[in-house]
């Protein structure tokens, strides 16, 4: 199970990079996959580069925390940022946005960091663990 729940993690944190990038680099582009229209143009466009830096740094900072072997930490941060998909989904369904990629997408994203999130807690650290000390 700690071997299905470090790979999901590392995914859970590549994604947000992934999608990041394509909301910097080419919002236009990646924008009808999020699920509201129309999409902004002119000065609202910043938008994209708003959301492709937030997606960033979401999966930086929980790929972070994993690679530092804080595993409850990240356990914890996941289910935090578990937010910003289920608010994602509320967005879509709240400016007429499919229904299907409200709930396809943004609610099962949220769905799977918290399952993440709880198998990351539930963790009890093994014998090979290093135990922190503290000062």
């Amino acid at each position: 199970m700690r071997r299905f729940t470090t790979v999901l993690t590392v995914l859970l944190g590549v994604f947000p990079l992934t999608f990041g990038a394509q909301f910097l680099f080419a919002g236009h582009t990646a924008a009808p996959s999020f699920g509201i229209d129309p999409w902004p143009t002119g000065v609202a466009a910043g938008y994209f580069a708003v959301k492709g830096i937030r997606d960033i740094v979401i999966g930086l900072n929980l790929l972070t925390l994993f690679a530092l072997g804080q595993r409850r930490a990240t356990g914890v941060l996941m289910g935090v940022t578990a937010l910003i998909p289920i608010v994602d989904m509320i967005t879509v369904l709240s400016h007429g946005g499919p229904a299907a990629t409200a709930f396809g997408i943004h609610g099962l994203t949220a769905l799977v960091m918290l399952v993440d999130a709880f198998l990351l807690l539930r963790e009890r650290r093994t014998a090979d663990q290093p135990v922190a000390v503290h000062s």
